[in-house]
């Protein structure tokens, strides 16, 4: 890394330019994320539940069961168990 002109810099660069290219690829499928979270707003769908639901897919059966498992622990310590969500 001495020789900045050397290959370790074109190395370097070379990262870089990879990790920005990256980058404005992960921005635009982001975009393209929100824009079909806003069709599916537009449809009448909660965003909101449809992010959890994707959350809950990316998650192993036995890692939802723990989730729900202790949540409903908390939420009966809470006396929340078997109480309606309040409406938004």
């Amino acid at each position: 890394m001495s020789d900045p002109g050397g290959v370790a810099a074109d190395q370097l660069r070379a990262f870089v330019e990879r990790i920005e290219r990256l980058e404005e690829e992960k921005k635009v499928i982001a975009d393209d994320i929100k824009d079909v979270y806003a069709e599916a707003k537009g449809n009448g769908y909660d965003v909101k539940i449809l992010r959890k639901v994707v959350s809950l897919r990316k998650k192993q059966p036995h890692e939802r069961e723990e989730e729900e498992a202790v949540l409903d622990l908390y939420m009966h310590a809470l006396g929340m168990a078997g109480a309606a969500a309040p409406e938004s």
